[in-house]
């Protein structure tokens, strides 16, 4: 879907969090390219759960942030994904069948429970005790959530 379109009535709440997130990457060292499309995550959270089951599920969701954040790739289509899995040594045997069979999508659907139970309705929210944030921030905004001594 069109950015634009997403936000359609919203263009101005839209380029306000462009702009934070383009000056929070900037800031931290994160790639990020301008996008004006957004695609599905579905699949690729259900394939991040078999990536975390194999212990590679922090490259994994590396791999998926470059490709979408900063490639641009279509994260919805099963080939994207299937290279990304490659990427970080899953094989694309195993990744297909979870993917066709959707046997990870439980395990997806109760970490969807879990934040509408914890009344999360941004991305990211971060949470620390009783504190969130939601939204990027910058490494000052993580200190003050979890209140300890600035860098």
């Amino acid at each position: 879907m069109e950015l634009s379109k997403l936000f359609a009535g919203r263009e101005e709440l839209f380029e306000a969090m462009q702009t934070k997130l383009a000056y929070v990457a900037a800031i931290e060292g994160i790639p990020l390219t301008k996008r004006t499309r957004t695609y599905n995550s579905r699949l690729a959270q259900e394939l991040g759960k078999l990536a975390e089951s194999q212990g590679v599920g922090d490259p994994f969701h590396r791999a998926v942030y470059r490709a979408f954040f900063v490639d641009g790739i279509n994260i919805a289509l099963i080939d994207e994904l299937l290279i990304i899995a490659e990427s970080v040594g899953i094989q694309a045997v195993e990744a297909r069948a979870a993917l066709l069979t959707r046997g990870f999508a439980a395990a997806v659907d109760a970490d969807w429970q879990r934040s509408r139970d914890m009344r999360i309705s941004a991305v990211p929210t971060h949470l620390y005790k009783v504190k969130r944030f939601a939204g990027f921030g910058t490494y000052d905004d993580f200190v003050s959530l979890i209140g300890v001594g600035k860098r």
